[in-house]
């Protein structure tokens, strides 16, 4: 399988701290890449550092095979990588489809109209309540709006921090059924952050597992038990 993203011996500092250390990853075309670990082991540090809002203090970031690593944010974006922060960022007072069109701006094929069909397949409570603005929305629904609003702009790497935390059961199915879709199209590699090993279970196809800010554990899905993954996520 095509290797389309590929990290090599990155570190990054917040200040004086560092949080990653020598990390080492391969994101393979059309699959998910689960980055699981405790709290505070630098996860959402490397979704950032991997979008360019932090700077990697050494190492390497291969993008398509370009050295991306000193790239802006922008410029990352506009090149096919997505990201959907933790806690969402959606624009409470901007309706759906205005959030929606947002996600425009990162297009490299300068489509100006939000592809509303493909959008509100995927998530059609967005369609229901396009003209609604989007703090009035629930949790779950604001969810699937910054995912939603990633995928406008036809990314070919897709970074999700913890898109089940604190979502209703019903939308997390919802959730899993996308990440499911979007992986059976071939169409795109994701890069999951996630605490819930029952959810990960379901879309994953191979882990890395962080501690203390490094890759202590990583392998396919079928080669790693749950008693190998608990023993890096139990508190």
């Amino acid at each position: 399988m095509e290797t389309l993203l590929k990290i090599e011996h990155l570190d990054t500092y917040y200040g004086e701290s560092q949080i990653l250390r020598n990390i080492n990853l391969q994101i393979r075309k059309g699959a998910i890449t689960t980055i699981m670990g405790r709290n505070g082991v630098g996860k959402s540090t490397l979704l950032k550092t991997l979008t360019g809002l932090l700077k990697a203090a050494k190492g390497k970031i291969l993008y398509k095979g370009n050295d991306i690593t000193d790239e802006a944010a922008d410029k990352r974006a506009r090149s096919g990588i997505g990201y959907v922060p933790q806690g969402r960022e959606i624009f409470p007072k901007l309706s759906v489809l205005e959030n929606l069109q947002l996600g425009l701006e990162a297009r490299r094929d300068k489509l100006r109209k939000v592809p509303e069909d493909e959008i509100y397949e995927l998530f059609p409570v967005l369609g229901q309540m396009k003209k609604r603005m989007g703090g009035n929305l629930s949790g779950g629904q604001q969810q699937q709006l910054a995912i939603a609003r990633a995928l406008v702009g036809k990314p070919d790497v897709l970074l999700l921090d913890e898109p089940t935390e604190g979502i209703q059961p019903s939308i997390i199915d919802d959730i899993e059924a996308v990440l499911k879709k979007l992986k059976n199209s071939g169409e795109y590699s994701i890069i999951l952050v996630e605490q819930s090993l029952d959810f990960a279970r379901e879309v994953t196809d191979h882990y890395y597992i962080l501690e203390r800010g490094s890759v202590v554990l990583e392998g396919a899905a079928e080669e790693l038990s749950d008693d190998h993954l608990k023993r890096y996520l139990a508190f």
